[in-house]
């Protein structure tokens, strides 16, 4: 039996605001576990790198499995893969855990994460409130975020790395059961719609509106992760005190409360490639300005919260965009290739600017980086053809 869409909706938030809220968090290990270990930053910021690789790897597989068997079992395994993760960063002797345990939390992070959770909505949900439901979804990471990094930053100040990091696996643990929400197999697609696999991978793979797609929520990945994973070590390297970044990383939660369900409900109302357009040229302004002006407290407070109204809410843009195209029957795995292309960004992100600032000690490289990424990303959403594929209008035109 098909459960309400407000519990899929809530569990799906809340899988997605432990898996991204401790994801986001975890840039405040960086310093502590670098100067403690002597390894450098681009150690860390390579597992962490690994982490984003990993899960966009993975993310079409675990996509795959839910569409087909339903997505509260993925998820569930996804938390404990996640669980494990975090418990290996305990063991940093050496550079080897730190590797392991990226690598499982990004395996982690493709079960528990965006591609299934949103999958799981996006099929139930009205086509017409489609990006509202997803929007409310990654209004769960927002809220995961802001609950995250005071709860990490609390666990840091008074215990330290080791232990924080372990209280954060015992906490991701609650995804198993919360899984359940999301639990059930997906309801088939009408006769008139179904593919295979095989099928559906060739129809999107010849669709130049993917590969746009796909290409430009690279730049959504860069950003998060050199702003999760470097922007406490940036501003400590600027002489402000640790409580500045989660300060910061904070108001980019609460306003991305607001960002994530609110560009949802602009992509009901206005064409959601002009909406992703938009808000990539909206962040290039942001990073623009905050390298412009003198830093201070208020310009970080004021960076992390103008940044978190443009922060998330690509997710349910992109995801509704891949439903539209080419409908829900696999929309989980369809939506973890897109992702695909966020997590190779990522990666980069994380590591290039570990790589440069080891090698010239700064980050500035990467910030401008950043701002011309962001624009060619609103450049390459522009032409997409937002519209369902020929199949699918076939079969509403049957109908």
């Amino acid at each position: 039996m098909r459960r309400p869409l407000w519990i899929i909706i809530v569990s799906a938030g809340v899988c997605v605001g432990l898996t991204l809220g401790f994801r986001q968090a975890l840039g405040l290990f960086l310093t502590p576990i670098s100067l403690d270990t002597g390894m450098g930053r681009e150690m860390f910021a390579l597992s962490l790198g690994l982490a984003n690789l990993f899960w966009g790897l993975t993310a079409p597989f675990a996509g795959a499995i839910a569409d087909r068997a339903g997505a509260g079992r993925v998820a569930a395994a996804g938390g404990l893969c996640y669980a494990a993760g975090l418990a290996a960063f305990t063991l940093s002797g050496d550079g080897e855990q730190l590797i392991l345990g990226g690598i499982l939390i990004g395996c982690g992070l493709s079960g528990a994460g965006f591609s299934v959770v949103l999958g799981a909505v996006g099929r139930v949900a009205p086509e017409e409130k489609r990006g509202a439901a997803l929007g409310a979804v990654a209004m769960g990471g927002s809220i995961g975020q802001f609950v995250a990094l005071p709860y990490t930053f609390a666990f840091l100040e008074g215990y330290g790395w080791t232990f924080s990091l372990f209280a954060l696996a015992m906490t991701t643990l609650l995804i198993v059961p919360i899984a359940w929400g999301i639990s059930g197999k997906p309801v088939a697609e009408t006769s008139a719609g179904r593919q295979t696999i095989v099928q559906a991978l060739g129809e999107a793979s010849r669709s130049p509106s993917f590969w746009l797609l796909n290409f430009g929520f690279f730049a959504c990945g860069f950003h998060l992760a050199f702003i999760t994973v470097h922007f406490p070590a940036y501003l400590a390297d600027q002489g402000f005190a640790p409580w500045l970044a989660t300060a910061s990383l904070t108001a980019l939660g609460i306003c991305n409360i607001i960002g994530s369900y609110g560009c949802g409900v602009l992509g009901d109302r206005f064409p959601k490639k002009y909406v992703l357009s938009f808000m990539y040229i909206g962040r290039a302004v942001i990073f623009a300005g905050f390298l412009l002006l003198p830093i201070s407290e208020a310009t970080v407070i004021v960076f992390g919260a103008l940044m978190g109204f443009l922060w998330i809410g690509t997710v349910p843009l992109t995801s509704a965009l891949v439903a539209t195209m080419f409908g829900t029957g696999y929309l989980s795995m369809l939506f973890g290739l897109v992702f695909f292309g966020h997590q190779v960004g990522s990666f980069l992100g994380a590591w290039l600017a570990g790589h440069f600032y080891d090698l010239i000690g700064s980050y500035d490289p990467v910030w401008w980086l950043c701002v011309a990424i962001g624009l060619l990303s609103a450049a390459l959403h522009w032409p997409i053809s937002e519209r369902p594929v020929e199949r699918l209008a076939h079969s509403e035109m049957l109908q």
